[in-house]
């Protein structure tokens, strides 16, 4: 990925609730402006597939914190094909199961978890140089100072009819746990899912992946850092 990374620095904030397009939006976008790629969501993902595993309580905060601080967590930054692993475990796949998106809110919502992951990301952020960095909380905590700082949205039945198709689930079972997670995600105490107050916001419900990538685009050109 050395080769493919452009000089000069550029970092892209790019949050929003599941089923937005944020991930593969950012991808794109990273490939596009010869940028890395930070999934953040995938970082809180492992580090509750480690607390699943230890088989501690999801309501001990203090124990979770501790299975978070102890593991050797590993995501790679390429935006075409970027591995995750816990302890020299490969866990791509099993982040993405029912089991694991089913408690992901209740890990992330741990203050120690997310104050050690948030230092984690502002440490990558600031090696890398060029990034776009996607999650639920980027531009109004992680990168405040993000050259570029978007809310991606989409109806809830975009949203649902998107994540059912990626999943091969039901479209209203979809819906249940999305409107769950983002209840969660929105009302918990330390970092919610928020919309930074200077964040371009953009709808996507009636856009393609493409149309969406080229607007960040141009939006980039205009402040010079495309």
């Amino acid at each position: 990925m050395e080769e493919n990374v452009r000089a000069g620095r550029c970092v892209v904030a790019v949050d929003g609730p599941s089923g937005s397009g944020k991930s593969t939006v950012s991808r794109r976008l990273a490939v596009g402006i010869g940028a890395r790629y930070l999934d953040t969501g995938a970082m809180y993902r492992a580090i509750t597939w480690a607390v699943l595993r230890s088989g501690v309580d999801l309501t001990d905060t203090a124990s979770v914190a501790k299975v978070a601080g102890e593991v050797d967590l590993h995501i790679g930054t390429h935006p075409q094909g970027y591995a995750v692993s816990v302890d020299g475990v490969g866990v791509d796949a099993d982040i993405r199961g029912p089991e694991v998106t089913g408690a992901v809110s209740a890990v992330a919502a741990v203050p120690a978890v997310r104050e050690l992951l948030v230092a984690r990301q502002r440490e990558m952020i600031a090696n890398a140089g060029r990034m776009v960095v996607e999650g639920r909380d980027i531009g109004s905590v992680v990168a405040p100072d993000a050259d570029l700082k978007v809310f991606l949205t989409a109806s809830e039945a975009a949203r649902a009819a998107r994540r059912s198709a990626e999943d091969a689930a039901d479209v209203a079972a979809t819906a249940a746990d999305l409107a769950r997670r983002d209840r969660l995600d929105s009302t918990r105490k330390v970092n919610p899912l928020a919309q930074a107050p200077d964040a371009v916001v953009l709808d996507t419900t009636e856009l393609g992946i493409d149309e969406v990538v080229a607007r960040l685009r141009d939006l980039l050109t205009e402040r010079g850092v495309a």
